[in-house]
């Protein structure tokens, strides 16, 4: 039994299972609430304003799960909302992937 966990473990991250990328058309949908309501605290070209910058450079050092958790949970005492009723979890990995590689 635990030989099979082991495989099933490595198959999935070889297979880059760990999440599964969104559609194109909901990619599209994700890219549009990115610029139309991100950008109204993180600046037209995400380049920071209100909110901090999220271009690559500025999240290299962020850690993947504190982005994932920053969306979904929003932060406390600022202006940054939950975004876990608009995205499923799935769609906040692939946004923090895209978001750090400037894809």
């Amino acid at each position: 039994m635990l030989k099979m966990k082991k495989l099933l473990l490595l198959l999935c991250i070889s297979s880059s299972c760990l999440a599964a990328e969104p559609s194109a058309e909901r990619q599209t949908e994700i890219r549009a609430l990115l610029q139309n309501s991100c950008s109204g605290c993180h600046g037209p070209e995400l380049q920071g304003a209100m909110g901090p910058s999220l271009k690559p450079d500025a999240l290299a050092n962020k850690a993947d799960d504190l982005l994932i958790t920053t969306i979904t949970n929003g932060r406390k005492g600022t202006a940054m909302p939950p975004w876990k009723s608009t995205f499923e979890s799935d769609e906040i990995t692939w946004l923090v992937s895209i978001l750090k590689s400037g894809k």
